[in-house]
């Protein structure tokens, strides 16, 4: 059965700093590029970050750039969000995803909140 679970958000205050993790199982992980996405309330889902099977990184939107940072542990089945200088605007649900080809997989979410 593949599972993607999310983990580590949560209120911060603006300036302030998260880190999400994904734990995926149920297929094999290291033939997969990982995404993080996020959605606000009222927009579309937009991509975060990708880093592929053979370890490249994107960094999306350019508002992220500089301060997400995507990393895997393909030991662990693990991928990992970095995320500093947060900001209200980063409010969103981010939904960890798992691609390869015609498999796509996805998490349930979890809420980062960035408010004073």
């Amino acid at each position: 059965q593949v599972q993607l679970v999310e983990s580590g958000g949560g209120l911060v205050h603006p300036g302030g700093s998260l880190n999400l993790s994904c734990a995926a199982s149920g297929f094999h992980f290291v033939n997969y590029d990982m995404s993080w996405y996020r959605q606000a309330p009222g927009k579309e889902r937009e991509l975060v970050a990708r880093i592929y099977n053979f370890g490249g990184r994107i960094v999306f939107p350019d508002s992220a750039k500089g301060r997400f940072t995507i990393s895997r542990d393909n030991g662990k089945n693990m991928v990992y969000l970095q995320m500093i200088t947060l900001k209200p605007e980063d409010t969103a649900v981010y939904y960890c995803n798992a691609n390869f080809g015609q498999y796509d997989y996805w998490g349930q979410g979890t809420q980062v909140t960035v408010s004073s």
